[in-house]
């Protein structure tokens, strides 16, 4: 089961699509929904990280990147948040 799951994830394949070998595909959905349900994957993630440190095989460094991506005024379809009301303008041919 839990081969499947990882081959899922590492070749973003549907469950759908798994090969026959790693059993039903909704077996193995189940069992991957359950432990994340109950915080089976978490325990197993903090138990292989704590032991891959005690070995010394992780370096906990951190790379912090300040670079800021702004899109342009008009590059969003969502309308500003100022707590004004939004007025439409006619053309002038228009308002006469």
């Amino acid at each position: 089961m839990v081969e499947g799951i990882i081959y899922r994830y590492r070749t973003e394949t549907p469950w759908r699509d798994l090969p026959e070998s790693f059993g039903p595909w909704q077996t193995v959905w189940k069992r991957h929904h359950r432990f994340s349900g109950d915080g089976t994957w978490n325990k197993i993630l903090t138990e292989l990280l704590s032991q891959a440190d005690a070995a010394g095989l992780i370096e906990w460094e951190a790379s912090v990147d300040s670079t800021v991506n702004r899109a342009h005024q008009h590059g969003t379809n969502l309308g500003r948040a100022t707590g004004a009301t939004v007025k439409l303008h006619e053309s002038a041919c228009r308002a006469t």
